[in-house]
């Protein structure tokens, strides 16, 4: 027997098109929500933490609800409410849902538009909404996350829909309006919306929703984007489309295979920028966090970037993590992409590969940029009582990089972007566990705290460029600045911000593109 959950507004479960009736208790339908949409094996004590304060037996609590929805989940005598003496899980045979068909749309490429509006109608609406539970700290933690998820879902079909520039107007606009509905700060939301505006309203329409976008962002103290002057001048706005990458593999002397990727037309200058902590050529590139910057470095350059081994697209399963293999991989890939000069972006622990490799090559590099560097890892410089740190965090690691729970990975994301709101770093969370693996992420771990390139800051000959975030908490400005003195000639520029790695949205985000621009046309 076919079941259909409904999970986003009321929760609701139909078995051959008749509604079931579930149980009036709501931690038992969260219990329920929580066992299909993880999607995972739960041990019996983590779910009496997870949904039950302290009763006299939270373990008789479970048995209870476990009892009243066993009639219903294994409707049809297909038992997928499935437990044992230890543990809990539910097997998803002959079950679809609603974010199912969302899923499916996104990706369907061959969806088409009249297809897609009947699956957004279907999953309009807040998920789980009678299974909230706002004294169950954890539980309400992963609803949040899942209501996330929900979201960059909505986002990506949206976005799609609103850059087909062979849709009619009417219908750019209405999914570039529900685009600009779920990521309200999104500049290419906004800049999508107001195109879509002024062909289907014309320019007072246009220049009022523009205005209205401009006050939204700067409330907000972000950057507006840049649209209002041109719409009131009724200069008509191009639509908006998206640059493309394109993603190749090169393979290295040792096996590894290397994903990289371009963008823009081969007779732009180039602009390489070194991989860095984590990448995914992907995720990063629809990333609701950096994927703007990436954009607009690629508008007057073919930018070309690539996912380090042992992570994104490249190969997972490598034998080697170190630096010098990250400095021989970027060799790879610039050899691949045919440049014989170029200028290299490197970025965290990607400028120390950057900085060796400018060494190495000093007739490769014609300038270098480098943000948030450092130039030698912790083991170097590290007291007793930071190594045991440091250490530490390495083995809690390996036990929780892979967890559900998103709170070992919180260790890096609060100190990367501490000024990200809690959609963005539920982003960054799941981003880098898809990203790489737990036993990887240590070995990264390992490679970054052994780099050593101090030696190498005053055999660097070409134009040099460094930008260091003021409030930096990872790597401390005064490194950033300490670096550009010893590179001959360097130039350095602090912009302000707290984040390690710039947000997209974020004012320093364009500050820093437009250091990169005029660095790079001097």
């Amino acid at each position: 027997m076919h079941l259909e959950l409904k999970t986003i507004g009321t929760f609701r479960i139909s078995a051959q098109g008749s509604p079931l009736a579930l149980p009036t208790s709501r931690k038992t339908r969260a219990l329920l929500a929580y066992l299909v949409l993880s999607g995972a094996t739960h041990s019996r004590q983590s779910l009496c933490e997870l949904l039950w304060d302290t009763p006299d037996d939270p373990l008789a609590a479970l048995r209870w609800s476990l009892s009243k929805l066993r009639p219903i989940a294994n409707a049809g005598d297909i038992e997928r409410l499935c437990a044992d003496r230890q543990s809990i899980w539910f097997e998803p045979s002959g079950i679809s849902s609603d974010r199912d068909k969302m899923a499916n749309a996104i990706a369907n490429r061959d969806c088409d538009e009249e297809e897609a509006d009947a699956i957004w109608r279907l999953c309009e609406g807040v998920l789980l909404e009678d299974c909230e539970l706002p004294n169950q700290a954890s539980y309400s933690a992963w609803l949040e996350g899942q209501r996330a998820d929900l979201s960059r879902a909505r986002i990506r079909l949206a976005r799609r829909f609103a850059l087909i520039t062979s849709l009619a107007g009417q219908l750019r606009e209405k999914w570039a309006e529900r685009w600009l509905r779920e990521a309200p700060f999104s500049r290419e939301a906004a800049r999508c919306a107001v195109e879509t505006k002024h062909a289907t309203a014309g320019k007072s329409h246009a220049a009022e929703l523009a205005r209205m976008l401009t006050e939204r962002f700067r409330d907000a103290e972000l950057e507006p984007p840049a649209l209002l002057e041109r719409t009131e001048q009724g200069t008509p706005i191009p639509a908006f489309v998206p640059p493309q990458q394109k993603i190749f593999f090169v393979e290295t002397a040792d096996g590894a295979s290397i994903a990289w990727a371009s963008v823009g037309d081969e007779d732009r200058p180039p602009l390489v920028k070194a991989a860095n902590w984590l990448n995914h050529l992907e995720l990063d590139w629809e990333a609701p966090i950096w994927s703007p910057l990436f954009h607009e470095l690629s508008r007057h350059n073919r930018f070309i970037r690539y996912d380090e081994r042992g992570c994104g697209l490249s190969d997972w399963g490598v034998d080697e993590i170190s630096f010098d293999k990250f400095v021989e991989d970027l060799e790879q890939v610039v050899d691949a992409a045919g440049l014989d000069r170029f200028p290299l972006l490197g970025i965290s622990q990607g400028a120390a590969v950057s900085i060796e490799y400018a060494a190495r090559h000093p007739d490769r590099v014609s300038k270098l940029i480098l943000f948030g560097t450092y130039d030698c890892g912790w083991r170097h410089v590290a007291s007793a009582a930071e190594v045991r740190e440091r250490e530490a965090i390495m083995t809690l690691t390996a036990s929780g990089w892979g967890s559900d729970n998103p709170a070992y990975r919180h260790v890096f994301s609060r100190t990367f972007m501490p000024n990200a709101n809690p959609d963005e770093l539920d982003w960054f969370d799941e981003f880098q566990r898809k990203t790489t693996s737990s036993r990887n992420a240590v070995r990264f771990l390992e490679a970054f705290s052994r780099i050593d390139v101090r030696h190498r800051l005053t055999e660097i000959q070409c134009p040099t460029l460094v930008v260091h975030s003021r409030g930096d908490l990872r790597i401390p400005f005064a490194i950033g600045r300490k670096i550009a003195a010893k590179i001959p000639g360097a130039q350095f520029a602090g912009i302000e911000s707290n984040n390690h790695l710039l947000l997209g949205r974020e004012k320093a985000s364009q500050d820093f593109v437009s250091q990169v621009q005029n660095f790079l046309k001097s």
